[in-house]
């Protein structure tokens, strides 16, 4: 049982981990022994990020590369420097995502509606392809997709967002599908509100965020690092036999507050 999260000597690719979420997660990857490529498009950032991995976790146990996920060219060159670092890709997590655009559907460009779909749904897609043939090879690996709670539910306001969202849940599910008799596990982590610069918007405002938490069970949002442990058990052997799954890490807001 003292192996079930162990991650020694395997590596990672977690997308948009510069912050929030994604450090989190890399973070939390590393600490369990995996080597870990930090990626997110600016690379003085990521080098910050790896720099302070591999001090706490030992030399060499995290490199920076900065990558668009709107560039298939710069999500090949990810993959390819991640083989020349470590030989090899064991884990994914497609982390980074878009959403320029907040307000009722009716409101949003064309050219806004085509980012969100082409950055959370299509770039998943290019970088899995890439990566997953190193797994399906060694028939074991683990590829997760950060999604939302949103997915789920509805919005007035991030309507769009919660569409890609859904669509993420529907490619674990078709991969886990096609990849399940190779040993290769793909899944969904749906967080809630998390406190991110991502979703500042969210709950940056103590109105809007009385009302998002005033109906869940937890009566706050989430931080960061309460997402990495999900991503550390999908990650692991200890979820060997999870695959096409939504692992929801909300605290319990989908589930509501009845009177």
């Amino acid at each position: 049982m003292s192996g079930l999260f162990d991650l020694q000597g395997r590596t990672a690719i977690i997308t948009g981990s510069s912050r929030g979420i994604g450090r989190a997660i890399a973070e939390a990857l590393a600490a369990q022994g995996a080597n870990v490529v930090i990626s997110s498009r600016k690379q003085d950032a990521c080098d910050d990020v790896a720099t302070a991995i591999s001090d706490e976790h030992g030399k060499g146990r995290a490199i920076a590369v900065a990558a668009n996920i709107s560039s298939k060219e710069a999500l090949q060159n990810l993959v390819e420097r991640t083989r020349e670092a470590f030989g090899r890709i064991d884990i994914l997590v497609c982390n980074a995502a878009s959403n320029p655009y907040y307000g009722p559907m009716a409101g949003i460009s064309d050219e806004q509606f085509e980012k969100i779909l082409s950055n959370n749904i299509i770039s998943n897609h290019w970088l899995i392809q890439m990566a997953a043939p190193d797994m399906l090879d060694r028939e074991d690996g683990s590829i997760i997709i950060i999604s939302s709670i949103g997915g789920l539910t509805s919005s007035t306001t991030i309507g769009a967002y919660n569409i890609s969202k859904a669509a993420d849940f529907q490619l674990a599910r078709n991969l886990a599908a096609e990849y399940g008799p190779k040993g290769v596990r793909v899944n969904c982590i749906a967080p809630g509100l998390i406190r991110t610069d991502f979703a500042r918007a969210l709950w940056e405002n103590p109105d809007t965020l009385k009302t998002v938490t005033r109906h869940t069970p937890m009566r706050r949002i989430g931080e960061p690092e309460e997402i990495a442990g999900a991503a550390v058990y999908l990650a692991s052997p200890a979820s060997s036999f999870m695959t096409g799954q939504a692992l929801v890490v909300d605290g319990g807001s989908t589930i509501g507050v009845g009177l």
